[in-house]
């Protein structure tokens, strides 16, 4: 069984770029795919589609490459963890990597990012960093 879904999706993606793989598949969870909502709205993937098998799903994410074959994403990782949770408040919220990555955040409206945190004034759990 896995205990952190959200860093096993973060996992597979990272594995899956570096051997240069045209999709991957995770465990579907509500909040695995508004993260990959996200990173299809930032352009960080091509697309993604859910299905599912009776009470399992599957989330199979396509991954998006530049013409030089180099991953769009350099950077994917897990901020706060089941056992170290990391939180910010909305006036410590700043643009990560000089505004070329995004924070992905849970907060009380949804999963957003730190931009879209910032405009509706909320802060929340940093769930993960991408650039």
């Amino acid at each position: 069984m896995i205990t952190d879904p959200i860093a096993d999706m973060l996992t597979r993606i990272r594995n899956a770029i570096m051997v240069k793989k045209e999709f991957v598949n995770v465990n579907y969870s509500k909040l695995c795919e508004n993260i990959v909502k996200i990173l299809k709205e930032q352009g960080f993937i091509k697309n993604y589609k859910t299905s599912f098998e009776g009470k399992k799903g599957v989330i199979t994410i396509y991954l998006k490459y530049n013409e030089d074959k180099e991953p769009v994403i350099h950077e994917i990782r897990r901020v706060s963890k089941p056992g170290l949770r990391k939180y910010i408040n909305v006036k410590s919220i700043r643009p990560y990597k000089s505004g070329i990555g995004i924070r992905i955040l849970s907060t009380n409206k949804g999963v957003l990012t730190d931009k879209d945190a910032k405009e509706k004034n909320v802060g929340g759990e940093i769930l993960c960093e991408i650039w």
